[in-house]
This record gives structure tokens, sequence and C-alpha cells, in this order.
């Protein structure tokens, strides 16, 4: 039985958001900048070039970053309708998430012992931490109908958006001063500053999520023993979504141009620091400020794109989304300078936390409101954006891997967008708009 929240209080609301606060460190962090670039920079060695050594395995560098998260990711497709199916049986919802969050955090902490000489260690907290960090955006966003009406759903997932882009933003320059500056703390090992930094992420996840641990209450607990039925009953759960998405037809192709357009969407966001490093050669510097540029233009870009789908529409703005996501991959494919990577970046920052957040309420709006179990219906949106990113990440490894050329993977991208354009078309444009009326 779900226990009510009042809906729309603000306090409720920022409690919630405080979860993106916490998290996004990781995101930013370890996904988008010092990871990635101090990744790329110690797995290259003159002898070997960009090729690396893996349980005895050899793979480009890149690749196998790649080919892990995808990994990572297909397992959380797996484990996550089980656990879905555990929170609403038990009523443990908070729990999930707490177990996820500090799975995902103590990983992070994990990395500062990255080395070289220590790679498979590397990649596989580097995996733990996605899955940690996938499992609890799921349940956090599951309480999003709870907190919000449909009317102010858009604002509310805004709201988590942004305090996602600032949170993540300070710890970014406290670890840009250590990167940057090591000197001032009298570091002279130069691993020790990217090492440092991903320690910092698992402590100031773990510590801001206990803001939303202490607001957002489980269902009423029921102590009801696990058995092999409760964990069937998860993808039977799935399957009785999948049923009712059918029969919705908006909310049914919604998904499917969403799995498409999340496949371009997440990739470039996972991939665009080691395509910069691996391109153009920019530095770990140079990226974090890059990075650090695209959050704090998509604090902005978010909460415009969610007034103007209240002007617009919801559709109308995705597809304006993606036309500008195909635009971004066609321009990667040719970049051969600096300036024309910032200029990229610029874009890419204004639209990213937009589609994201819109696409997230936009499901939450088609969600029939009388469903006691959001968790189930998001469980089914986590799965395929999840499934999205293995595939992105796989083709984006592999066609890198055969072509031998980073940027052949970049323009790729541009037919999952194309895609996913072509099927946004096929919702009707007040689909969303009928729903808040």
């Amino acid at each position: 039985m779900k226990q009510l929240l009042p809906k729309n209080d603000k306090s409720t609301i920022r409690s919630w958001a405080m979860f993106d606060w916490a998290n996004s460190a990781y995101n930013l962090v370890i996904t988008s900048t010092i990871f990635p670039a101090y990744y790329t920079i110690i797995t290259y060695t003159e002898a070997h070039g960009d090729r690396v050594q893996f349980f005895g395995y050899s793979f480009i560098n890149t690749a196998l970053a790649n080919y892990a998260l995808a990994v990572s990711y297909l397992i959380m497709v797996i484990v996550l309708p089980i656990f879905s199916a555990i929170a609403d049986y038990r009523g443990n919802r908070k729990s999930m998430m707490k177990g996820f969050t500090y799975m995902g955090s103590i990983a992070c902490m994990g990395l500062f012992f990255f080395k070289i000489e220590t790679l498979e260690w590397g990649i596989i907290c580097s995996s733990l931490a996605a899955m940690g960090y996938v499992g609890g955006v799921l349940f956090n966003n599951s309480y999003l109908p709870d907190i919000a009406g449909i009317e102010h759903q858009d604002k509310a997932s805004a709201k988590g958006f942004a305090y996602g882009y600032i949170g993540s933003v300070l710890l970014q320059i406290i670890c840009f001063l250590f990167v940057l500056k090591p000197e001032w703390f009298g570091i002279t090992d130069a691993s020790f500053p990217a090492r440092f930094s991903f320690l910092l992420v698992g402590v100031w996840w773990i510590s801001f999520s206990q803001i939303s641990f202490k607001k957002l209450p489980n269902a009423k607990h029921q102590k009801r023993k696990i058995n092999g039925q409760v964990l069937k009953n998860g993808f039977l759960e799935l399957q009785k979504v999948g049923r009712e998405i059918r029969g919705l037809v908006s909310l049914r192709r919604f998904l499917v141009a969403f799995f498409f357009y999340a496949m371009g969407v997440q990739t470039v966001m996972l991939v665009a620091a080691a395509f910069g490093e691996k391109v153009l050669h920019l530095g770990t510097s140079k990226l974090i400020i890059t990075i650090l540029l695209i959050q704090l233009i998509a604090i902005g870009g978010a909460y415009f794109i969610s007034w103007l789908a209240g002007k617009i529409g919801n559709i109308k703005v995705l597809i304006l989304l993606v036309m500008v996501w195909i635009m971004v991959c066609l321009a990667a494919y040719f970049i051969h300078s600096e300036i024309q990577f910032y200029l990229l970046a610029l874009v890419v920052g204004f639209v990213m936390g937009g589609v994201q957040s819109i696409s997230r309420s936009t499901f939450s709006k088609l969600i029939p409101e009388e469903t006691d179990e959001p968790a189930s219906f998001f469980s089914f949106y986590d799965v395929t954006e999840k499934l999205a990113i293995v595939v992105g990440l796989f083709s984006f490894g592999f066609i890198e891997e055969i072509t031998h050329n980073i940027r052949f993977s970049a323009l790729a991208l541009a037919i999952f967008f194309l895609l996913g354009l072509f099927l946004l078309y096929r919702i009707p444009a007040r689909a969303v708009l009928r729903k808040t009326n």
C-alpha cells in the first residue's frame, strides 16, 4: 500500500531534488570529466598505444570502457524488475534506494586505488558505481508522481536536474583545484588529484543523499518473506505494465521514440570527454572547464525548456531538441579545433538537461493517475533507457574497434536520433497537454 505524500509541497520537492544534487557528482566527475580523461591518459602507452590488456584480452582503451558500461547497464536491465517487485511487495522503496546509493558511492571511493597497474580494479569499481547510480535514480524517479501533481511535474523534474547541475559543479570546482593546482596542497603524485576526486565523489554522494532519505518515506513496510515467486513477480509485473502500456497508445509510442533518441543522448553524455581527449588531446584541465560550462548552461537550459514545454507542449519540444542533437552528431564528425569543440559543447549543454527533464516528466504525465505502483512503471521506463544505453555504448565501441576512428562512432549516433525523431512525429502533439488541462 502506497504512503501518500503531500503533493506540490515545496519542502518535499526540494528534498527529493537533493538526491539529484547528491548523485550528479558521480555523473559529472566519473562519467563526464575527470575519470574518462584520467582513464584515457593512463591507458595510453608508448609501447602499446591505446590498446590495453583486461584479464588477458586486448581492447582499445575507450572501447573497453564503453563495453564495461554497457555490461553494467545490461545487468541493471535484468535486476531492476526484481528489485522493483521486492520494493512493491515489501514497501521498502527507500531501502532499495539507499542500498544502490551506498553501493555506488563506496565504489567511487574504491577508485582512489585505480592506477594502470590495477586496471581490472578500476573497471570493476567504475561498473559498480554505474549500477549504483542507475538503481538509485530509478527509485528516486518513482517518487515524482507522488510528490507533484501533473501540472507541476515539468517544473519539479527541472528542479531536480537544476539541483544536480549546481551540486555537481560545486564539487567539480573543488576537484578542479586539486587537479589544476596540486602544488597548493603539497601533492607530488601526478595521479593523486584525480584519484582523490573519485574519493570525494563517494563522500559527497553518500552524505547529501541523507537529506532525501530523511524526508522521503517508504510505503507501509510489510515484513513478508521473499521467495521465488516474488522474484518472478518482478518480470511478471514488467509484463503486466508492458501490456498496460500497449493499450495506452501515446505512452507506447513515446517509449519507442524515447528508446531510440535516448541511445544517442546517453551515449553522447558518457563518451564526450573521452572523445574530446582522443580527437583533440585537450587535456584534463580544459575538459573540466568545458564540462563545467556545459553544466552551468544546462541549468538555464532545463528551466527554459520546461517553460517552453508549458507554452507549446512536451512533444513539440522533444522534436525540436532531437533535431538539435542530430546536428550535434553531424558536427562532431567534422570538428578539428578547440573552438569548434567548445561551441559544440555549449549547444550540448543547453539541450542536455532539457531533453532528460522533459522526457522524465512526459513519461510521468502519461502514467495512469490511478496506478498504485509507480515504481513498476518507472522500472519499465528505466529498463527502456538502460537497454538504449547498452545498444548505444556497444555500437559506439564496436564501430571504433572496426574503423579505428572514433569520429565514425559519433556520426552513427545521428541514425538513432533520426529514428527517434520519426517516431516522435507519430505521437499526437496534444497527448500530454490533454492530461494537464
